[in-house]
């Protein structure tokens, strides 16, 4: 399992939009994806999961990628958190 925090900049937070195109990025990836925050855990391969966490900025969430393909997943996931968020 790879995983990594991050504390998000953006001051809208993760809102529809950005939470689309990491949908859309997780879901290339064969592994399981999971994000957190304040000790609630989704699945990082469905909006409605990734916008019921609420993230606002200045949160902090950790990012999970388990199986086939974690390390890759867990990169590309952090580089587009660090390149939008």
């Amino acid at each position: 399992m790879k995983s990594f925090t991050y504390t998000i900049t953006d001051e809208l937070g993760i809102h529809a939009r950005p939470a689309g195109f990491f949908i859309k990025l997780s879901k290339t990836f064969p592994c399981t994806i999971k994000m957190s925050k304040d000790g609630k855990s989704v699945d990082g391969k469905r909006l409605l999961a990734v916008m019921s966490l609420c993230v606002k900025q200045g949160h902090e969430i950790t990012v999970s990628c388990d199986g086939e393909d974690e390390e890759k997943a867990a990169e590309a996931l952090q580089k587009f958190l660090e390149d939008t968020l």
